[in-house]
Protein backbone atom coordinates (compact mmCIF):
# COMPACT_ATOMS: atom_id res chain seq x y z
CA UNK A 1 0.00 0.00 0.00
CA UNK A 2 1.48 3.56 -1.02
CA UNK A 3 0.35 4.84 2.32
CA UNK A 4 2.07 2.10 4.61
CA UNK A 5 5.90 2.87 4.29
CA UNK A 6 5.84 6.72 5.34
CA UNK A 7 3.32 5.52 8.42
CA UNK A 8 6.10 3.25 9.44
CA UNK A 9 8.93 5.03 9.25
CA UNK A 10 7.25 7.78 11.76
CA UNK A 11 6.05 5.05 14.04
CA UNK A 12 9.13 3.38 14.35
CA UNK A 13 11.08 6.79 14.65
CA UNK A 14 8.58 7.10 17.84
CA UNK A 15 9.73 3.79 19.88
CA UNK A 16 13.00 4.64 19.19
CA UNK A 17 12.69 8.08 20.66
CA UNK A 18 10.65 6.95 24.36
CA UNK A 19 13.36 4.45 24.15
CA UNK A 20 11.24 1.59 23.89
CA UNK A 21 13.48 -0.56 22.25
CA UNK A 22 16.00 -0.23 24.80
CA UNK A 23 13.48 -0.65 27.84
CA UNK A 24 14.01 -4.42 29.00
CA UNK A 25 10.80 -3.77 31.49
CA UNK A 26 8.71 -1.94 28.82
CA UNK A 27 8.91 -4.87 26.22
CA UNK A 28 8.20 -7.64 29.49
CA UNK A 29 5.45 -5.70 30.16
CA UNK A 30 4.17 -5.88 26.63
CA UNK A 31 4.78 -9.47 26.06
CA UNK A 32 2.66 -9.87 29.42
CA UNK A 33 -0.18 -8.55 28.44
CA UNK A 34 -0.22 -9.65 24.68
CA UNK A 35 -0.11 -13.04 26.37
CA UNK A 36 -3.61 -12.89 27.63
CA UNK A 37 -4.87 -11.71 24.98
CA UNK A 38 -3.47 -13.77 22.17
CA UNK A 39 -4.39 -16.79 24.60
CA UNK A 40 -8.22 -15.64 23.87
CA UNK A 41 -8.06 -14.60 20.23
CA UNK A 42 -6.38 -18.12 18.94
CA UNK A 43 -8.87 -19.84 21.26
CA UNK A 44 -12.47 -17.32 19.63
CA UNK A 45 -10.02 -18.06 16.28
CA UNK A 46 -10.10 -22.12 16.98
CA UNK A 47 -13.14 -22.72 18.96
CA UNK A 48 -14.74 -20.69 15.63
CA UNK A 49 -13.48 -23.22 13.49
CA UNK A 50 -14.85 -25.68 15.86
CA UNK A 51 -18.40 -24.86 15.76
CA UNK A 52 -18.46 -24.31 11.94
CA UNK A 53 -17.39 -28.20 11.57
CA UNK A 54 -19.83 -28.92 14.41
CA UNK A 55 -22.60 -27.13 12.46
CA UNK A 56 -21.32 -28.59 9.00
CA UNK A 57 -21.34 -32.21 10.70
CA UNK A 58 -24.75 -32.24 11.67
CA UNK A 59 -25.91 -30.68 7.95
CA UNK A 60 -24.15 -33.24 6.51
CA UNK A 61 -25.68 -36.23 8.85
CA UNK A 62 -28.89 -34.43 8.47
CA UNK A 63 -28.20 -34.52 4.34
CA UNK A 64 -27.95 -38.26 5.18
CA UNK A 65 -30.41 -38.92 7.02
CA UNK A 66 -32.92 -36.94 4.83
CA UNK A 67 -31.81 -38.68 1.66
CA UNK A 68 -32.21 -41.80 3.02
CA UNK A 69 -35.51 -41.56 4.16
CA UNK A 70 -36.41 -39.40 0.70
CA UNK A 71 -35.35 -42.77 -1.12
CA UNK A 72 -38.01 -44.51 0.88
CA UNK A 73 -40.29 -42.51 0.85
CA UNK A 74 -39.90 -42.01 -3.19
CA UNK A 75 -40.00 -46.59 -3.20
CA UNK A 76 -42.92 -47.24 -0.72
CA UNK A 77 -45.00 -43.97 -0.90
CA UNK A 78 -45.54 -43.07 -4.87
CA UNK A 79 -47.90 -44.70 -7.72
CA UNK A 80 -48.96 -43.88 -10.91
CA UNK A 81 -47.67 -44.61 -14.08
CA UNK A 82 -46.70 -42.82 -16.07
CA UNK A 83 -47.14 -40.14 -14.46
CA UNK A 84 -46.18 -40.92 -10.61
CA UNK A 85 -47.49 -39.36 -6.95
CA UNK A 86 -47.12 -39.27 -3.46
CA UNK A 87 -49.18 -41.54 -1.22
CA UNK A 88 -49.56 -39.44 1.96
CA UNK A 89 -51.06 -42.10 4.14
CA UNK A 90 -48.06 -44.33 3.21
CA UNK A 91 -45.63 -41.52 3.86
CA UNK A 92 -46.70 -40.50 7.16
CA UNK A 93 -45.87 -44.36 8.09
CA UNK A 94 -42.55 -43.62 7.35
CA UNK A 95 -41.99 -40.18 8.80
CA UNK A 96 -43.61 -41.85 12.29
CA UNK A 97 -41.37 -44.70 12.15
CA UNK A 98 -37.97 -43.32 10.87
CA UNK A 99 -37.80 -39.42 12.31
CA UNK A 100 -36.13 -39.32 16.14
CA UNK A 101 -38.30 -37.17 18.55
CA UNK A 102 -35.28 -34.69 18.71
CA UNK A 103 -35.96 -34.09 15.02
CA UNK A 104 -38.91 -32.45 13.07
CA UNK A 105 -39.96 -33.40 9.74
CA UNK A 106 -42.15 -32.28 6.93
CA UNK A 107 -43.21 -33.43 3.61
CA UNK A 108 -44.35 -30.95 0.89
CA UNK A 109 -46.11 -31.74 -2.28
CA UNK A 110 -44.82 -30.72 -5.72
CA UNK A 111 -46.35 -27.32 -5.32
CA UNK A 112 -44.60 -26.99 -1.93
CA UNK A 113 -47.97 -27.68 0.09
CA UNK A 114 -47.62 -29.33 3.26
CA UNK A 115 -48.32 -32.81 3.61
CA UNK A 116 -47.61 -33.92 6.90
CA UNK A 117 -45.46 -33.05 9.47
CA UNK A 118 -43.66 -35.60 12.13
CA UNK A 119 -45.13 -33.83 15.03
CA UNK A 120 -48.70 -34.02 14.27
CA UNK A 121 -48.18 -37.84 13.51
CA UNK A 122 -45.70 -39.05 16.50
CA UNK A 123 -46.59 -40.06 19.51
CA UNK A 124 -43.89 -36.90 20.95
CA UNK A 125 -45.31 -34.08 23.10
CA UNK A 126 -44.19 -30.87 22.47
CA UNK A 127 -44.01 -29.40 26.13
CA UNK A 128 -43.24 -25.67 26.48
CA UNK A 129 -44.01 -23.03 29.31
CA UNK A 130 -46.46 -21.31 29.09
CA UNK A 131 -46.10 -17.37 29.17
CA UNK A 132 -46.29 -14.91 31.39
CA UNK A 133 -50.12 -14.20 32.46
CA UNK A 134 -50.68 -10.10 31.78
CA UNK A 135 -52.73 -9.01 34.32
CA UNK A 136 -53.34 -5.33 32.34
CA UNK A 137 -54.58 -7.45 28.88
CA UNK A 138 -52.55 -8.03 25.80
CA UNK A 139 -50.13 -6.80 24.55
CA UNK A 140 -50.09 -5.73 20.59
CA UNK A 141 -46.43 -4.86 20.59
CA UNK A 142 -45.15 -8.47 21.93
CA UNK A 143 -47.84 -9.82 19.99
CA UNK A 144 -46.81 -7.90 16.73
CA UNK A 145 -43.22 -9.22 17.67
CA UNK A 146 -44.19 -12.82 17.81
CA UNK A 147 -46.30 -13.15 14.63
CA UNK A 148 -43.37 -10.84 12.67
CA UNK A 149 -41.34 -14.23 14.10
CA UNK A 150 -43.48 -16.62 13.09
CA UNK A 151 -43.84 -14.92 9.25
CA UNK A 152 -40.06 -14.39 9.28
CA UNK A 153 -39.94 -18.25 9.76
CA UNK A 154 -42.26 -19.28 8.03
CA UNK A 155 -40.84 -17.07 4.40
CA UNK A 156 -37.45 -19.01 5.44
CA UNK A 157 -39.00 -22.32 5.63
CA UNK A 158 -40.98 -21.65 2.37
CA UNK A 159 -37.36 -20.19 0.30
CA UNK A 160 -35.50 -23.22 1.15
CA UNK A 161 -38.87 -25.48 0.24
CA UNK A 162 -38.99 -23.36 -3.36
CA UNK A 163 -35.00 -24.03 -3.69
CA UNK A 164 -36.06 -27.57 -3.07
CA UNK A 165 -38.32 -28.06 -5.70
CA UNK A 166 -36.01 -26.87 -8.41
CA UNK A 167 -34.11 -30.32 -7.71
CA UNK A 168 -31.59 -28.96 -5.52
CA UNK A 169 -30.72 -29.93 -1.89
CA UNK A 170 -30.19 -27.42 0.76
CA UNK A 171 -28.61 -26.71 4.11
CA UNK A 172 -28.59 -23.99 6.14
CA UNK A 173 -29.17 -22.76 9.45
CA UNK A 174 -32.47 -20.82 10.33
CA UNK A 175 -34.72 -19.53 12.47
CA UNK A 176 -38.31 -21.77 13.63
CA UNK A 177 -41.50 -20.64 14.82
CA UNK A 178 -40.07 -20.88 18.49
CA UNK A 179 -37.09 -18.46 17.63
CA UNK A 180 -34.67 -21.34 18.00
CA UNK A 181 -31.55 -21.45 15.67
CA UNK A 182 -31.98 -24.75 13.79
CA UNK A 183 -30.21 -26.81 11.31
CA UNK A 184 -32.19 -27.53 8.23
CA UNK A 185 -31.73 -29.89 5.19
CA UNK A 186 -34.49 -29.95 2.66
CA UNK A 187 -34.31 -32.58 -0.07
CA UNK A 188 -36.20 -33.43 -3.36
CA UNK A 189 -38.37 -36.32 -3.54
CA UNK A 190 -37.69 -37.47 -7.49
CA UNK A 191 -38.89 -40.53 -9.36
CA UNK A 192 -37.09 -41.13 -12.78
CA UNK A 193 -36.81 -37.44 -13.15
CA UNK A 194 -39.61 -35.92 -11.84
CA UNK A 195 -40.05 -34.15 -8.84
CA UNK A 196 -42.97 -35.69 -6.23
CA UNK A 197 -42.28 -33.24 -3.38
CA UNK A 198 -39.94 -32.23 -0.48
CA UNK A 199 -38.53 -33.61 2.05
CA UNK A 200 -37.54 -31.05 4.96
CA UNK A 201 -35.67 -32.18 7.99
CA UNK A 202 -34.51 -29.87 11.29
CA UNK A 203 -32.77 -30.68 14.54
CA UNK A 204 -32.41 -28.14 17.14
CA UNK A 205 -29.69 -28.39 18.62
CA UNK A 206 -28.00 -25.50 17.64
CA UNK A 207 -27.83 -23.78 21.09
CA UNK A 208 -26.14 -27.04 22.13
CA UNK A 209 -23.76 -26.96 20.01
CA UNK A 210 -22.85 -23.30 20.58
CA UNK A 211 -22.86 -24.25 24.57
CA UNK A 212 -20.59 -27.10 23.84
CA UNK A 213 -18.37 -24.31 22.07
CA UNK A 214 -18.43 -21.66 25.62
CA UNK A 215 -17.60 -24.78 27.34
CA UNK A 216 -14.54 -25.34 24.76
CA UNK A 217 -13.63 -22.02 25.74
CA UNK A 218 -13.53 -22.40 29.40
CA UNK A 219 -9.79 -23.78 29.32
CA UNK A 220 -8.45 -20.72 27.28
CA UNK A 221 -10.54 -18.76 29.25
CA UNK A 222 -8.82 -19.90 32.53
CA UNK A 223 -5.09 -19.80 30.71
CA UNK A 224 -5.27 -16.30 30.01
CA UNK A 225 -6.70 -15.50 33.56
CA UNK A 226 -3.71 -17.48 34.74
CA UNK A 227 -1.43 -15.92 32.22
CA UNK A 228 -2.49 -12.63 33.71
CA UNK A 229 -2.34 -13.13 37.18
CA UNK A 230 1.00 -14.84 36.75
CA UNK A 231 1.96 -11.43 34.90
CA UNK A 232 0.60 -9.17 36.88
CA UNK A 233 2.67 -11.30 40.42
CA UNK A 234 5.88 -11.20 37.93
CA UNK A 235 5.28 -7.21 37.36
CA UNK A 236 4.63 -6.51 41.31
CA UNK A 237 7.78 -8.63 42.45
CA UNK A 238 10.35 -6.92 39.05
CA UNK A 239 8.63 -3.56 39.05
CA UNK A 240 6.29 -2.53 41.92
CA UNK A 241 8.48 -4.33 44.93
CA UNK A 242 11.72 -2.25 43.96
CA UNK A 243 10.01 0.59 43.32
CA UNK A 244 8.97 0.48 46.98
CA UNK A 245 12.34 -0.32 48.22
CA UNK A 246 13.96 2.51 46.35
CA UNK A 247 10.89 4.92 47.84
CA UNK A 248 11.29 3.46 51.58
CA UNK A 249 15.65 4.43 51.08
CA UNK A 250 14.93 7.82 49.45
CA UNK A 251 12.97 8.46 52.59
CA UNK A 252 15.42 7.03 54.99
CA UNK A 253 18.01 9.66 53.29
CA UNK A 254 15.26 12.15 53.42
CA UNK A 255 14.94 11.81 57.24
CA UNK A 256 18.50 11.61 57.76
CA UNK A 257 18.47 8.01 58.98
CA UNK A 258 20.83 7.53 55.98
CA UNK A 259 23.51 9.12 54.87
CA UNK A 260 24.03 7.10 51.65
CA UNK A 261 21.56 5.12 49.01
CA UNK A 262 23.08 1.85 48.91
CA UNK A 263 20.79 -1.15 47.38
CA UNK A 264 23.84 -3.54 45.80
CA UNK A 265 20.97 -6.29 44.90
CA UNK A 266 18.85 -3.88 42.95
CA UNK A 267 21.92 -1.60 41.10
CA UNK A 268 23.21 -5.15 39.85
CA UNK A 269 20.23 -5.59 37.28
CA UNK A 270 20.21 -4.50 34.11
CA UNK A 271 17.07 -3.08 33.57
CA UNK A 272 15.09 -0.05 34.27
CA UNK A 273 15.14 -0.63 37.62
CA UNK A 274 18.62 -0.86 37.98
CA UNK A 275 19.29 1.95 35.69
CA UNK A 276 17.01 4.08 38.49
CA UNK A 277 19.05 2.65 41.73
CA UNK A 278 22.25 3.52 40.19
CA UNK A 279 20.64 6.92 39.37
CA UNK A 280 19.74 7.36 43.10
CA UNK A 281 23.04 6.17 44.32
CA UNK A 282 25.05 8.38 42.15
CA UNK A 283 22.14 11.68 43.26
CA UNK A 284 22.77 10.97 46.93
CA UNK A 285 26.56 10.40 46.46
CA UNK A 286 26.69 13.45 45.07
CA UNK A 287 24.80 15.73 47.34
CA UNK A 288 26.61 13.82 49.91
CA UNK A 289 29.57 15.73 48.69
CA UNK A 290 27.95 18.54 48.43
CA UNK A 291 26.83 18.61 51.89
CA UNK A 292 30.58 17.92 53.00
CA UNK A 293 31.85 20.59 50.60
CA UNK A 294 29.16 22.74 52.23
CA UNK A 295 30.16 21.89 55.19
CA UNK A 296 34.07 22.37 55.35
CA UNK A 297 33.35 25.87 53.54
CA UNK A 298 31.16 27.17 56.32
CA UNK A 299 33.96 26.48 58.93
CA UNK A 300 36.86 27.72 56.29
CA UNK A 301 34.12 30.74 56.57
CA UNK A 302 33.93 30.92 59.82
CA UNK A 303 38.08 30.40 60.18
CA UNK A 304 39.07 32.93 57.78
CA UNK A 305 36.30 35.61 59.41
CA UNK A 306 37.90 34.94 62.68
CA UNK A 307 41.43 36.45 61.63
CA UNK A 308 40.69 39.66 60.42
CA UNK A 309 38.07 40.02 63.74
CA UNK A 310 40.53 38.60 65.93
CA UNK A 311 42.68 41.14 64.54
CA UNK A 312 40.81 43.80 64.84
CA UNK A 313 39.94 43.18 68.31
CA UNK A 314 42.74 43.31 69.12
CA UNK A 315 44.40 45.94 68.33
CA UNK A 316 40.94 48.01 69.43
CA UNK A 317 41.61 46.98 72.86
CA UNK A 318 45.66 48.05 72.57
CA UNK A 319 44.40 51.66 71.26
CA UNK A 320 42.48 52.76 74.23
CA UNK A 321 46.17 51.76 76.05
CA UNK A 322 48.78 53.07 73.35
CA UNK A 323 49.56 57.21 74.18
CA UNK A 324 52.68 57.87 71.48
CA UNK A 325 50.43 58.80 68.30
CA UNK A 326 52.91 57.04 66.04
CA UNK A 327 51.89 53.69 67.57
CA UNK A 328 48.28 54.27 67.35
CA UNK A 329 48.69 55.76 63.20
CA UNK A 330 50.28 51.91 62.90
CA UNK A 331 47.43 50.55 64.91
CA UNK A 332 45.03 52.00 62.96
CA UNK A 333 46.81 51.17 59.75
CA UNK A 334 46.04 47.38 61.09
CA UNK A 335 42.53 48.28 61.42
CA UNK A 336 41.89 49.28 58.15
CA UNK A 337 44.19 46.61 56.49
CA UNK A 338 41.89 44.07 58.39
CA UNK A 339 38.76 46.00 57.62
CA UNK A 340 39.58 45.96 53.76
CA UNK A 341 40.80 41.98 54.49
CA UNK A 342 37.38 41.34 55.81
CA UNK A 343 35.40 43.21 53.64
CA UNK A 344 37.20 41.16 50.41
CA UNK A 345 36.67 37.78 52.28
CA UNK A 346 33.16 38.57 52.65
CA UNK A 347 32.67 39.73 49.18
CA UNK A 348 34.33 36.50 47.33
CA UNK A 349 32.46 34.47 49.97
CA UNK A 350 29.58 35.82 48.57
CA UNK A 351 30.74 35.33 44.95
CA UNK A 352 31.37 31.93 45.86
CA UNK A 353 28.32 31.05 47.18
CA UNK A 354 26.07 32.40 44.16
CA UNK A 355 28.20 30.98 41.41
CA UNK A 356 26.28 27.43 40.97
CA UNK A 357 22.78 29.07 40.63
CA UNK A 358 24.77 31.69 38.69
CA UNK A 359 26.21 29.47 36.13
CA UNK A 360 22.92 26.97 36.22
CA UNK A 361 20.69 29.75 35.15
CA UNK A 362 22.67 31.69 32.57
CA UNK A 363 22.48 30.41 29.08
CA UNK A 364 25.66 29.72 27.30
CA UNK A 365 26.24 32.04 24.23
CA UNK A 366 28.97 32.99 22.18
CA UNK A 367 31.21 35.06 23.44
CA UNK A 368 34.70 37.35 21.91
CA UNK A 369 37.31 36.37 24.56
CA UNK A 370 39.98 38.57 22.91
CA UNK A 371 37.05 41.80 23.08
CA UNK A 372 36.43 41.24 26.59
CA UNK A 373 40.28 41.03 27.52
CA UNK A 374 41.13 44.25 25.44
CA UNK A 375 37.97 45.87 27.41
CA UNK A 376 39.61 44.73 30.74
CA UNK A 377 43.07 45.21 30.24
CA UNK A 378 42.26 49.17 29.30
CA UNK A 379 40.57 49.26 32.77
CA UNK A 380 43.82 48.52 34.63
CA UNK A 381 45.84 50.37 32.19
CA UNK A 382 44.56 53.46 34.10
CA UNK A 383 45.16 52.36 37.35
CA UNK A 384 48.20 54.41 38.42
CA UNK A 385 48.85 51.49 41.37
CA UNK A 386 50.55 48.27 40.68
CA UNK A 387 51.99 46.66 38.03
CA UNK A 388 50.89 47.40 34.12
CA UNK A 389 49.79 45.09 32.11
CA UNK A 390 50.09 44.45 28.30
CA UNK A 391 48.22 42.90 25.93
CA UNK A 392 48.96 40.27 22.97
CA UNK A 393 46.39 39.12 20.70
CA UNK A 394 47.13 37.08 18.17
CA UNK A 395 43.76 36.55 16.89
CA UNK A 396 40.97 38.20 15.04
CA UNK A 397 37.72 38.99 16.93
CA UNK A 398 35.65 36.19 14.94
CA UNK A 399 38.69 33.51 15.70
CA UNK A 400 38.34 33.97 19.64
CA UNK A 401 34.61 33.28 20.50
CA UNK A 402 34.01 30.90 22.59
CA UNK A 403 30.64 29.56 23.71
CA UNK A 404 30.02 30.32 27.42
CA UNK A 405 28.67 33.21 30.00
CA UNK A 406 30.61 36.55 29.63
CA UNK A 407 29.80 37.70 33.25
CA UNK A 408 31.54 34.67 35.12
CA UNK A 409 34.80 34.51 32.40
CA UNK A 410 35.39 38.50 32.89
CA UNK A 411 35.75 37.48 36.74
CA UNK A 412 38.15 34.79 35.66
CA UNK A 413 40.31 37.39 34.07
CA UNK A 414 39.98 39.95 36.64
CA UNK A 415 40.42 37.31 39.24
CA UNK A 416 43.67 36.07 37.58
CA UNK A 417 45.05 39.66 36.36
CA UNK A 418 44.72 41.07 39.97
CA UNK A 419 46.43 37.84 41.78
CA UNK A 420 49.54 38.59 39.19
CA UNK A 421 49.44 42.19 40.04
CA UNK A 422 49.61 41.67 43.40
CA UNK A 423 52.61 39.72 43.70
CA UNK A 424 54.31 41.57 40.78
CA UNK A 425 56.81 44.19 41.87
CA UNK A 426 56.52 47.57 41.28
CA UNK A 427 57.51 48.53 37.78
CA UNK A 428 56.66 44.77 37.04
CA UNK A 429 54.82 43.81 34.07
CA UNK A 430 51.78 41.37 33.59
CA UNK A 431 51.69 40.06 30.18
CA UNK A 432 48.44 38.43 28.97
CA UNK A 433 47.97 36.85 25.38
CA UNK A 434 45.49 35.16 23.43
CA UNK A 435 46.24 32.48 21.24
CA UNK A 436 45.90 29.01 19.86
CA UNK A 437 47.19 26.03 21.60
CA UNK A 438 49.60 24.76 19.38
CA UNK A 439 49.74 21.05 21.39
CA UNK A 440 45.96 20.82 21.19
CA UNK A 441 44.89 18.75 18.29
CA UNK A 442 41.74 20.80 18.65
CA UNK A 443 42.96 24.11 19.13
CA UNK A 444 41.22 25.37 21.58
CA UNK A 445 41.66 29.27 22.74
CA UNK A 446 43.79 29.41 25.25
CA UNK A 447 45.18 32.71 27.28
CA UNK A 448 48.20 33.04 29.27
CA UNK A 449 48.72 35.46 31.87
CA UNK A 450 52.73 35.85 33.03
CA UNK A 451 53.96 38.13 35.88
CA UNK A 452 57.15 39.12 37.17
CA UNK A 453 57.15 37.91 40.84
CA UNK A 454 58.57 35.37 42.83
CA UNK A 455 56.57 32.28 41.50
CA UNK A 456 54.88 30.14 42.95
CA UNK A 457 56.49 26.93 45.44
CA UNK A 458 56.21 23.74 43.06
CA UNK A 459 54.81 21.80 46.20
CA UNK A 460 51.78 24.68 45.68
CA UNK A 461 51.10 24.42 42.19
CA UNK A 462 48.09 22.62 42.89
CA UNK A 463 47.02 24.09 45.86
CA UNK A 464 46.63 27.88 45.19
CA UNK A 465 43.61 26.49 43.44
CA UNK A 466 42.30 25.02 46.62
CA UNK A 467 39.98 27.34 48.72
CA UNK A 468 41.37 29.94 51.25
CA UNK A 469 44.94 29.28 50.06
CA UNK A 470 46.62 32.66 51.18
CA UNK A 471 50.15 31.91 51.69
CA UNK A 472 52.34 34.47 50.28
CA UNK A 473 55.99 34.62 50.29
CA UNK A 474 57.82 37.18 52.11
CA UNK A 475 57.49 40.50 51.20
CA UNK A 476 54.38 40.48 49.40
CA UNK A 477 51.28 42.55 50.56
CA UNK A 478 49.02 40.37 52.77
CA UNK A 479 45.03 40.93 53.04
CA UNK A 480 44.88 41.76 49.58
CA UNK A 481 43.33 38.38 48.48
CA UNK A 482 41.08 36.04 50.46
CA UNK A 483 42.12 32.83 48.95
CA UNK A 484 38.97 32.06 47.14
CA UNK A 485 39.88 33.45 43.54
CA UNK A 486 41.88 31.03 42.12
CA UNK A 487 39.22 28.43 43.12
CA UNK A 488 36.51 30.68 41.57
CA UNK A 489 37.94 30.84 38.66
CA UNK A 490 38.76 27.21 38.63
CA UNK A 491 35.30 26.66 39.18
CA UNK A 492 33.97 28.54 36.32
CA UNK A 493 36.54 27.51 33.88
CA UNK A 494 35.52 23.97 34.57
CA UNK A 495 32.02 24.61 34.39
CA UNK A 496 32.86 26.26 30.79
CA UNK A 497 34.57 22.87 29.18
CA UNK A 498 38.09 24.70 30.00
CA UNK A 499 41.07 23.78 31.62
CA UNK A 500 43.12 25.94 34.46
CA UNK A 501 46.72 25.54 35.88
CA UNK A 502 49.64 27.41 37.15
CA UNK A 503 53.31 27.19 36.79
CA UNK A 504 56.91 28.92 36.82
CA UNK A 505 58.69 31.12 34.04
CA UNK A 506 62.34 30.27 33.91
CA UNK A 507 65.57 32.47 33.16
CA UNK A 508 67.95 30.71 31.37
CA UNK A 509 69.59 30.17 34.49
CA UNK A 510 66.91 27.95 35.52
CA UNK A 511 65.93 30.74 37.95
CA UNK A 512 62.39 31.73 38.61
CA UNK A 513 61.22 34.51 36.42
CA UNK A 514 57.88 34.46 37.79
CA UNK A 515 54.30 32.60 37.74
CA UNK A 516 52.54 31.79 34.62
CA UNK A 517 48.30 31.00 34.26
CA UNK A 518 47.39 29.15 31.36
CA UNK A 519 43.48 29.28 30.54
CA UNK A 520 42.28 26.98 27.27
CA UNK A 521 38.65 27.62 25.91
CA UNK A 522 36.64 25.39 23.32
CA UNK A 523 36.08 27.28 20.10
CA UNK A 524 33.15 27.96 19.49
CA UNK A 525 33.68 26.61 15.61
CA UNK A 526 34.74 23.17 16.90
Amino acid sequence: MPGTEPQTRLFLPLFARIGFFRARLGRLILLLNLAGLLILVVGALVLNEFRQGLIDNRKESLMAQAETMGEIIAEVATAGDPEPYLEPQYAVLVLGRFVPAEQRARLFDAKGHLITDSYSVSEQVDVRNLPPIETSGPDPERRKARNRKQELAHEALEAEVRQALSGEAVASVRYNEKGEKVVSVSVPLKRVKAILGVLTIEAGDVDKIVAAQRWAMLPFILVALGVSLFSSLLLHWLVSRPIHRLSDAADAVRMQKARTFSLPDLESRHDEVGSLARSLQSMTEALQKRMDEIDRFAADVSHEIKNPLTSIRSALETLSLVKDDAAKARLMAVIQQDVRRADRLITDISNASRLDAELARDVPKPVDVGALIEDIVSLYQHMPDGAAVSLDRQLTPAASKVMGREGPLGQVFRNVIDNARSFSPAGGTVRVCVTYSDADPKRPLQIVIEDDGPGIPAENLETIFQRFYTSRPKGTDFGRNSGLGLSISRQIIEAQGGLIWAENRLNSDGSVAGARFTITLPNVYQ
